[in-house]
């Protein structure tokens, strides 16, 4: 079976191009997609069966080798060290909460800087 990257695909329309590694343009429909697969990144690795279509190449039977790494799981934090990041946002939010507790919200700036680093270390766990 022929292999190639993904090149282009529209989730929305329900196609795209993938650039086969012997240089052919290859056609690629939605339900040629596997199962549980809704929409494909460029630079997936695919591995497919081919057919004459109307218009050309066309792409069967897909199956996804492997998926190109994001830019943000590149970038993100080692385990270890996130590690950390958590314990004190435990630490820091415990202080709130006792501070709650007794009936005081935190003040303004200090609610920002903590609503900043929850959603700092919310976007670095989803990445």
């Amino acid at each position: 079976m022929p292999t190639g990257k993904v090149r282009f695909y529209d989730e929305e329309k329900g196609f795209g191009f993938i650039s086969g590694d012997d240089g052919q343009d290859v056609f690629l429909h939605a339900t040629a997609l596997p199962a549980g697969t809704t929409g494909l990144k460029p630079g997936t690795r695919l591995d497919f069966g081919v057919a004459d279509g109307k218009r050309g190449l066309q792409a069967l039977a897909v199956r996804v080798l492997d998926e190109p790494v994001t830019l943000a799981k590149r970038n993100r934090m080692k385990a270890d060290d996130m590690a950390v990041v958590i314990e004190d946002l435990v630490s820091l939010l415990d202080n709130v909460g006792g501070d709650l507790r007794h009936g005081n919200y935190p003040s303004p700036a200090h609610g920002k800087k903590v609503a900043a680093i929850l959603r700092k270390v919310a976007d670095d766990l989803d990445a």
